[in-house]
């Protein structure tokens, strides 16, 4: 794996959720069955939080690109965030007719960087289309388990 993939992959999730710490709470404070309101505190911890674990990820796969378990979280990772773009960025986008915070840098950054990615690992033979499905159904799975969870600590750990 190429390091400048892996280096674009962290500045477009770094960007994305950049984004998304700056809007998305007062966003979520509107009614709306995509987000339960968070405050920022909520949700800045979490935001970090997962963006941590994306990073160490893609450093786990480039350091150690012969482990199964650092690939799968990595590609997983990778799915996960071109979904992210579609559900539910764009979806919110259009059904409330109003911008949903995190939509462009989805869009822009997040699905075409994942997905050159994606088509380099496939290119070298570095994966193949179950190894992608299943670790992007699980990984993604996981960080939306995780996220009710980080709201609560980080309501916890940081001052509103």
């Amino acid at each position: 794996m190429d390091y400048y993939l892996v280096l674009f992959f962290c500045f477009a999730i770094t960007l994305h959720n950049i984004e998304e710490a700056i809007w998305l709470p007062e966003w979520s404070q509107q009614s709306s069955r995509f987000q339960k309101p968070v405050t920022s505190s909520e949700f800045h911890f979490a935001v970090i939080f997962i963006t941590i674990l994306a990073y160490l990820s893609a450093f786990s796969f480039l350091y150690v690109p012969e482990s199964d378990a650092a690939k799968w979280i990595f590609i997983g990772f990778l799915g996960s965030m071109i979904i992210n773009a579609i559900f539910p960025h764009l979806l919110a986008t259009v059904l409330m007719k109003k911008y949903a915070p995190g939509l462009l840098t989805g869009l822009l950054l997040n699905l075409p960087v994942n997905s050159f990615i994606i088509y380099q690992m496939f290119s070298n033979h570095l994966i193949v289309w179950k190894e992608l499905i299943l670790s992007t159904i699980a990984v993604g799975m996981i960080l939306l388990a995780l996220i009710p969870f980080l709201f609560k600590a980080g309501s916890k750990i940081t001052p509103s």
